[in-house]
């Protein structure tokens, strides 16, 4: 199954000025998000040495300050790996329409893609506000305390990874070509609603790699950028998707261990 830049010649090279002004979005965009990752990442080791500045579970900016957590996360995550599908979309554009401006739609197309993936972080604030006050996660170390808990969660983010509906909406991420062949909308509308589509197919692909952000700690940066690597493998790469079921090969033997230990 081909990935978002297989067949021809690549995006970038047929849409010329333009492509530097994408592709220098696209950056832009995810270092910020990384920076400010980062820096949210040292304001709460600075928390954890300070026992009174703890963070209640039920308090406004406590679950504010969550939320943002959660958005900037997948940005900083998810938008790396919508790149190819997004410069993808600038070249099937501008084939459909030689005269036609793309960065703006290409630019609503990304915001859609990020309005999925922020309606999972408010799935995701709801749950961990819900752990944390029923003491199951640590709001220290955001990350869960049953050690059953975890194995379990990667239990079931293994066995994903081999189910059809993983296989299906990978595909459909892997497949750029056949998702605009068939997913089509003009306008700006258009461009912002192809964009929802594709982050709701990715996020019925991801959402069980991103679960184990709750294993593996919120906020621990090297495990972020580990799951950012495997997501990107998965879309691009030759044997992406061998690549997943490997993975969940991996995950299932490792909640097997913390479970059993």
């Amino acid at each position: 199954m081909p990935s978002a830049g297989a067949g021809g010649p690549g995006p970038i090279s047929l849409l010329g000025r333009p492509a530097v002004w994408l592709v220098g979005g696209l950056v832009a965009v995810t270092a910020v998000s990384w920076i400010y990752l980062f820096r949210m990442a040292q304001d709460m080791d600075a928390m954890c040495h300070c026992e009174e500045m703890m963070m209640p579970g039920g308090a406004g900016m406590s679950i504010g300050w969550m939320l943002a957590m959660w958005v900037v996360m997948m940005v900083a995550m998810m938008v790396p790996t919508a790149a190819p599908m997004t410069l993808f979309y600038a070249r099937f554009r501008r084939g459909r329409r030689p005269d036609d401006r793309i960065v703006l739609p290409s630019s609503l197309f990304l915001l859609g893609y990020i309005v999925a993936w922020t309606v999972f972080s408010i799935a995701a604030t709801a749950l961990q506000v819900m752990l944390e006050r029923t003491a199951v996660m640590s709001p220290m170390s955001m990350k869960l305390e049953s050690r059953f808990l975890g194995g379990a969660i990667l239990v079931i983010a293994g066995v994903f990874q081999w189910t059809p509906w993983k296989n299906a909406c990978l595909g459909r991420c892997r497949s750029p070509i056949g998702f605009f062949m068939t997913r089509w909308r003009d306008g700006a509308g258009g461009s912002f609603f192809m964009g929802v589509h594709h982050g709701l197919s990715c996020l019925g692909c991801c959402w069980a790699l991103m679960l184990l952000l709750f294993v593996l700690g919120t906020m621990n940066m090297l495990w972020i950028a580990a799951l950012t690597a495997l997501v990107l493998i998965e879309k691009v790469a030759p044997r992406g998707d061998l690549v997943a079921r490997i993975a969940g090969v991996a995950m299932v033997a490792a909640g097997a261990w913390m479970i059993a230990s």
